[in-house]
């Protein structure tokens, strides 16, 4: 199969529907931003905004560009699609903050009538409870992690377009659960026991490592259509497996690593904060 290396950034395939959506999301966020600037502009800052146009744009680019035109054929590009859709956008939406902004965007009317009822019904309020639970949240994104690489499901999603769409959206939706205890963006209110989110992450790695190192010391191809479909630039499909799992093994412990860090370290600062603040005042106590 003749294909050039440039064709990996140039061969994009825009779809209307999802290009169409993300425009519409976009501007509804934009214009419930701009309302709430003027009110809270400490709480929605620029960065917010910035963060949540980010990751639409992460979206379009996993389903438009190159990283969809290859995924049939390179199981590399396929595996960085779905990076993208599960750990950079989800990410850069939830940062972004986008429940108030996007019931701000929508017209009056709409919030009246549908989203009235809606936030009303003690079904919604379960539901909104059960997705905050952290063992929901994990199970939810490591469980579909899993099941949609396992080969004879993996095979089934990618010969049909529809049950692959449905695969990617699956992989969107329980990564937003999954970030959303992590960022816990305004206004959620902040739990008490957010420290569980280091075992959180670092469990989930534990998920991925276990996965990326199955596909790259399988030594066998565990999903036998790409081994079977035109490579292109003449790539190995072991190779190009190897080369996935690599890829999701650096990457996806990067993702689960660097929060995690980062929470520890905020953590244990808090904590030697609230220590001094109790012994100044133990100590004043004393001095009285």
């Amino acid at each position: 199969m003749e294909t050039s290396w440039l064709s990996l950034i140039t061969d994009w395939d825009i779809p209307p529907a999802v290009t169409g959506t993300l425009v519409a999301v976009g501007f509804i966020y934009v214009r419930g931003w701009l309302a709430l600037k003027r009110t809270r502009p400490k709480q929605i800052p620029e960065w917010r905004l910035f963060s949540f146009l980010t990751g639409l744009f992460a979206i379009f680019l996993a389903v438009s560009s190159s990283l969809d035109t290859y995924s049939e054929t390179l199981l590399f590009m396929h595996m960085a699609q779905h990076f993208v859709l599960m750990s950079v956008a989800p990410a850069l939406i939830v940062l972004g903050c986008p429940f108030v902004p996007m019931l701000r965007g929508l017209p009056g009317p709409i919030v009246r009538w549908i989203g009235g009822p809606i936030f009303r019904s003690s079904v919604v309020h379960w539901v909104q409870e059960l997705f905050s639970r952290l063992p929901f949240a994990w199970l939810a994104m490591n469980l579909t992690y899993v099941g949609w690489h396992i080969p004879k499901a993996y095979e089934f999603a990618l010969a049909s377009e529809n049950w692959h769409n449905f695969e990617h959206f699956c992989f969107f939706a329980t990564s937003l659960i999954f970030w959303w205890p992590i960022v816990q963006p305004w206004p959620a209110r902040r739990r008490l026991n957010s420290w569980m989110i280091i075992p959180y992450l670092l469990t989930s790695d534990f998920v991925n490592t276990g996965l990326s190192a199955f596909l790259c010391f399988s030594g066998r191809l565990l999903y036998p259509s790409y081994g079977v479909v035109e490579r292109p630039f003449g790539i190995d499909a072991l190779k190009d497996q190897i080369a996935a799992g690599a890829f999701m093994w650096v990457f996806g412990s990067l993702v689960f690593l660097v929060p995690a860090i980062y929470l520890t370290t905020r953590f244990l600062a808090n904590g030697r904060l609230v220590n001094e603040k109790t012994g100044l005042e133990r100590a004043r106590a004393l001095a009285q």
